[in-house]
């Protein structure tokens, strides 16, 4: 994945690099249309329903519509849920949204039914770069009991214990940032978690 809340750099030349080093798809994840390219091999259309911005629920949608349909093959939509992690991330700043509660998976479960609902192909619960805690597990494993949808889990996923803890949840996808830029050989340990996964 690449993007995010802020970018120093054009996150094309980002994907150019990511493809001249490894095969693998390249997902764009969008944190403002200043991001929007069309070198990405898939595109999230991020619809951040647990917050009340209406830029981030349909207005940034209807500008990038004109561009998003030359590329519609690419674009996956995905309902965007923040769940408060015990301090304030990037994304809640940037977003100018309230995280749901990190104690109350239930609104956490409705919002993911509500996206379901909407035509979301992919939920994505986000404890925000930076976040002190990750997403609960229970969390993660009552959206996955209440939705017939992909599950991705990111922020403050430091430790394999953590990761783990994702995955045995139901988490189909966990998304590691600071976590790598702390300690690399955690994305090594990562992919063993996940393909002990795959192996069940």
């Amino acid at each position: 994945m690449a993007g995010g809340s802020l970018t120093f750099k054009p996150v094309d030349k980002l994907i150019e690099e990511i493809k001249s080093r490894c095969e693998i798809p390249v997902a764009l994840f969008p944190g403002n249309l200043l991001q929007l390219t069309g070198k990405a091999d898939i595109i999230f259309l991020l619809s951040l329903i647990s917050g009340r911005n209406p830029e981030l629920l349909i207005g940034n949608h209807v500008i990038a519509a004109p561009f998003l349909s030359t590329v519609r093959q690419k674009v996956i939509p995905v309902g965007y849920i923040l769940i408060g992690s015990g301090n304030e991330t990037s994304v809640t700043y940037m977003s100018q949204t309230e995280p749901i509660p990190h104690s109350k998976p239930e609104i956490a479960v409705a919002t993911a039914i509500a996206g379901e609902l909407l035509g979301m192909k992919l939920i994505y619960l986000e404890a925000g770069s930076g976040a002190k805690t990750a997403v609960p597990a229970a969390t993660i494993s009552e959206v996955r009991a209440n939705t017939n949808l992909p599950v991705i889990t990111g922020g403050g996923l430091r430790s394999v214990e953590a990761i783990n803890n994702a995955y045995t949840a139901g988490a189909d996808m966990v998304v590691i940032g600071n976590g790598i830029e702390d300690n690399p050989m955690l994305l090594n340990e990562a992919c063993l978690i996940r393909n002990s996964f795959n192996a069940v």
